[in-house]
């Protein structure tokens, strides 16, 4: 297992129910692929974008970090790209120290 970090641009429009939904469908799609989320949290509730992202000017970003096996990698993205709600997915791995 690797651990990785995951940054996530929500769209901002959503409303506190729907913003719950998808976090609970981006750990979701960590646990199906047998990894575990060490920690999430909401890294700023609402940022003006630089440039527009899929007509979108203002994003909620939301930081995951979490225990994966290195294939399963693909396949989580894959869910994520699927999301409408999820604007842009950034997934780093950690160093091993």
């Amino acid at each position: 297992m690797s651990t990785y970090e995951a940054m996530f641009l929500i769209d901002a429009r959503l409303d506190e129910k729907a913003v719950n939904a998808v976090f609970d469908q981006i750990k979701e799609a960590i646990t199906k692929n047998d990894g575990s989320v060490i920690s999430s949290r909401i890294w700023s509730e609402k940022r003006r974008l630089y440039f527009p992202i899929k007509k979108q000017y203002e994003a909620m970003y939301y930081l995951v970090n979490f225990d994966l096996q290195p294939d399963s990698i693909d396949k989580i993205r894959q869910v994520y790209r699927l999301n409408e709600n999820i604007l842009r997915v950034l997934i780093t791995k950690l160093d091993s120290r």
